[in-house]
């Protein structure tokens, strides 16, 4: 709640603090509850391609899940993914967020 970001709007600050708590803290990917200093908020749809800061339009992530979600170095990739332990069901859930992005699924 106190952070302060120059760049985003008062209804990003806003509604990421209300997904965080409806989410209970949790990683809408991983399940994973996560410190403060491990969240980011992710725009499901990117503000670059028409998505806007409501709060539907926010997920909340482990800061490594949301870089596998950009992530575009395979060999990278597979490192995050066998690194957390990501299953095939998170994986499809990762790459539905990939699609949103305009970006290759990993398989």
């Amino acid at each position: 709640m106190e952070s302060k970001i120059p760049t985003r709007s008062v209804e990003y600050m806003d509604n990421r603090i209300s997904r965080y708590s409806m989410k209970k803290g949790n990683c809408e990917i991983t399940g994973m509850f996560l410190t403060a200093q491990n969240v980011y908020c992710h725009h499901y749809i990117p503000k670059h391609l028409g998505g806007s800061d409501k709060f539907n339009n926010l997920r909340i992530h482990q800061k490594e899940v949301h870089e596998l979600i950009h992530i575009t170095d395979k060999i990278k990739a597979n490192t995050l993914i066998r690194i957390l332990g990501i299953t095939e069901s998170m994986l499809e859930k990762i790459n539905k967020y990939r699609e949103k992005c305009e970006l290759e699924i990993i398989k």
